[in-house]
């Protein structure tokens, strides 16, 4: 199934004018404000070296989950966890060879717990901010609190000037994209069911921001 913006970009209002490509100027100033709320941040100039940064990142032998992420797919780290060749212990083949959907639905609940939860954002805000939202919570439950080490992954288009242009972003830009993957991937609607407004990161080292210098996912 594709993950491309371009697949459901015709099919949806979005505001493009909070998707644009931030400048060097407003990425250091959002690095800076991001680093003095407690967050870990990565730059990069491209999806390899962001998957190279993730691959140097994570140490053998620890356990793996991610949470849908268009722009993970884009940067190959959600085929690189099922299929690459690494030392993790990959949550989601565990999860998915599950035949019985209680215990499917049960391992996905402890996945959150894993020692690396990997994911999107849907809005970074200049001052500092990290907004996202999900249908079923399976994405952003890990983020505040329950896995060890968290890395969010995103393109500079999603860094927009304050927490309430954020917050304008994921009605208007995140939302309309997911609402049409949703539609075709599951037959259903998304939702934003579930937000998650990640202010600041209070244990040392546990939450890695990475960064990229392109456009990516919603």
């Amino acid at each position: 199934m594709s993950q491309q913006k371009s697949d459901y970009v015709d099919d949806a209002d979005i505001d493009a004018t909070l998707d644009e490509q931030a400048d060097e100027e407003t990425i250091e100033e959002t690095v800076e404000n991001l680093e003095a709320n407690g967050f870990d941040v990565a730059v990069v100039d491209s999806a390899d070296e962001a998957l190279e940064t993730l691959q140097s990142h994570i140490p053998a032998g620890a356990s793996v989950m991610n949470g849908h992420s268009t722009t993970l797919e884009e940067v190959g780290f959600a085929e690189y966890l099922t299929e690459g060749d690494h030392e993790w212990e990959s949550l989601p083949d565990e999860i998915w060879s599950i035949d019985d959907d209680a215990e499917r639905q049960a391992a996905r609940r402890e996945s959150q717990t894993a020692d690396y939860f990997l994911g999107g954002i849907n809005a970074i805000s200049q001052t500092g901010e990290l907004v996202a939202a999900d249908r079923s919570g399976s994405r952003i439950g890990a983020y505040p609190f329950a896995a060890s080490n968290v890395v969010i992954v995103s393109g500079v288009n999603k860094i927009v000037p304050t927490l309430e242009d954020a917050l304008d972003r994921l009605e208007s830009v995140a939302y309309p994209l997911e609402n049409e993957r949703a539609k075709e991937a599951y037959g259903v609607e998304s939702a934003i069911a579930k937000q998650l407004i990640f202010r600041q990161e209070l244990e040392d080292g546990r939450t890695t921001v990475v960064l990229v210098r392109d456009q990516l996912g919603y």
